[in-house]
């Protein structure tokens, strides 16, 4: 595997690496075989202008910055271990794996090609409640959610899209968890200004961990978008309620805490 550095925005059909909080421990584990690695710290835009973002901004860059939506700054700050927000990118974090343990492990679930979703019928405590049907991994990043929420737009290097459509939720015909094309580089975030903004979250552990359930919550005018983290296979726009969701056996829990954060950060907006 060779590791060289982009000479321009778009990688072709190498994996691009900036941070490696991600892509590095995928490596170890032999989940990402690459056969070429490409740094592209030099290229990727870092820091924030006017309400955009290059994607090569560090997490811990974005937690002390006062120009952004406190929403996006919390999920920066509770997103992980000081070591890894000093180092991992946004577009990086964007970008995350399942955490789902038969996906980390290995096993030919549907996300590695095979046909059956291993979660459903074994240990699904921290997984999907929302579109689960096909896969029931759970998105692990605090700041898509945030993102979500603050509905903003990705920059790439072939077009501009809502974060939203940055996902894909995994089914039969395409197995996908977003939509970037081979070598499509995230390039910056454009977010909106908010009135107010929150982001909660709810853990295996007060501080970093992933989000068994976490909340964003952004107001701007007499509008408010909500979005989750932990509870689908993608970030989820909460739509006002949890009469969509189906909770496995033994992660039902997640209705009810989802409910009680989704109060807590209406209040804390109001």
């Amino acid at each position: 595997m060779e590791l060289r550095r982009a000479s321009e925005l778009d990688t072709g059909g190498a994996t691009p690496i900036a941070g490696g909080t991600e892509v590095v421990p995928l490596v170890r584990a032999g989940l990402l075989r690459p056969a070429e690695l490409v740094d592209v710290r030099g290229v990727v835009p870092r820091g924030v202008e006017d309400g955009t973002i290059g994607a090569g901004t560090t997490l811990a860059e974005l937690e002390r910055e006062p120009s952004i939506p406190a929403a996006l700054r919390e999920a920066c700050r509770l997103a992980a271990s000081p070591q890894i927000r000093e180092m991992g990118s946004l577009g990086g974090n964007l970008l995350q794996a399942t955490r789902c343990w038969y996906w980390r492990l290995g096993w030919e679930c549907r996300l590695h090609g095979g046909d059956r979703c291993f979660a459903r019928d074994g240990e699904h405590r921290e997984h999907a409640i929302f579109a689960n049907g096909y896969c029931a991994s759970a998105h692990p990043s605090d700041v898509a959610a945030a993102l979500l929420a603050l509905d903003a737009t990705v920059v790439t290097t072939r077009r501009e899209l809502p974060v939203g459509e940055l996902y894909h939720v995994p089914a039969g015909d395409d197995r996908r968890t977003t939509t970037l094309e081979a070598g499509e580089l995230i390039v910056s975030v454009r977010v909106p200004a908010a009135d107010a903004s929150v982001y909660l979250k709810a853990g295996g552990r007060k501080l970093f961990s992933f989000p068994l359930v976490g909340v964003a919550a952004a107001r701007t005018g007499g509008s408010t978008r909500i979005a989750l983290a932990g509870v689908a296979p993608v970030p989820w726009l909460h739509s006002g309620s949890f009469a969509a969701a189906s909770p496995l056996p033994r992660n039902a829990y997640k209705v009810e805490l989802a409910e009680a954060l989704v109060r807590r950060a209406l209040a804390a907006l109001a």
